[in-house]
């Protein structure tokens, strides 16, 4: 799922690249930067939305374990035969519960964020269209979006990687298989 999702964030990227690019004439492609936009926007939502679920599934994927773990379930959804001691799986699973706490705390921010300021640049263009809003305020804030989505990529980016293998040390741990959640 992490390189589906670091696949959909580059094409997000490139995506408003070829927006940004085409505003200030950078590029010439058979599209104005305005529909661009509509579709790089529609996109940017859809994979934002995405990574951000993500984070939560496997931050509540660990919670459960975790609650199962303390009692707070039966055993047996994770064991076929539950051990005696449950020290070792408890350690390991603590520091998975801090650690997809921790993906999920750095990333949904800059999510948010990302979202806010691309839907604000996108309404201010068309403000800008009709008169009601100067050029530099529109650009002024699609320059902090463009910085927003380059920071929040590379965090996004570096957590898909911890996530991931957060994810396959959790379902090795009590044999769960790969491809389910």
């Amino acid at each position: 799922m992490a390189y589906l999702l670091r696949t959909l964030l580059a094409l997000m990227f490139i995506g408003l690249v070829l927006t940004f690019g085409q505003a200030q004439d950078y590029f010439s492609l058979p599209w104005n930067h305005i529909q661009l936009s509509i579709v790089a926007l529609l996109f940017v939502i859809f994979v934002q939305a995405f990574v951000m679920f993500y984070f939560i599934g496997v931050s509540r994927l660990t919670q459960n374990v975790w609650n199962i773990l303390n009692g707070k379930g039966d055993l047996v959804e994770l064991f076929e035969n539950p051990p005696e001691d449950l020290d070792p799986y408890l350690q390991k699973v603590r520091k998975f519960v801090q650690d997809s706490t921790v993906c999920k705390r750095q990333t949904l921010p800059w999510t948010m964020l990302i979202l806010t300021l691309g839907s604000v640049a996108f309404l201010l263009g068309g403000a800008h269209d009709t008169g009601l809003v100067s050029k530099t305020t529109h650009v002024g804030l699609v320059y902090g979006f463009f910085a927003s989505v380059v920071i929040g990529l590379a965090r996004q980016w570096y957590y898909l990687g911890k996530g991931h293998l957060l994810l396959r040390q959790l379902k090795t741990l009590f044999g769960i298989a790969h491809n389910r959640m």
